[in-house]
């Protein structure tokens, strides 16, 4: 009786782990795709921020600040 439940579970638990290790194959290509999702937001909020004339401010007062000083 104990020797047939100890296969049971046996044959349960390594039948469990497969299905486990079987289910995280897409992990890699959901990560690849979350991060290309973070990148094109960043590049979105970068283009957002360029557009409104915080580049040209950055630039004129950089200038302005190394022309200032030589």
């Amino acid at each position: 009786m104990f020797l047939s439940v100890y296969f049971f579970m046996q044959s349960f638990t390594s039948a469990l782990v497969g299905r486990i290790q079987r289910d995280d194959r897409g992990q890699a290509t959901a990560e690849y795709a979350l991060v290309l999702l973070g990148g094109a937001v960043l590049a979105g909020l970068l283009l957002v921020w360029a557009r409104g004339g915080a580049v040209t401010k950055l630039f004129d007062s950089v200038l302005s600040k190394v022309t200032g000083n030589v």
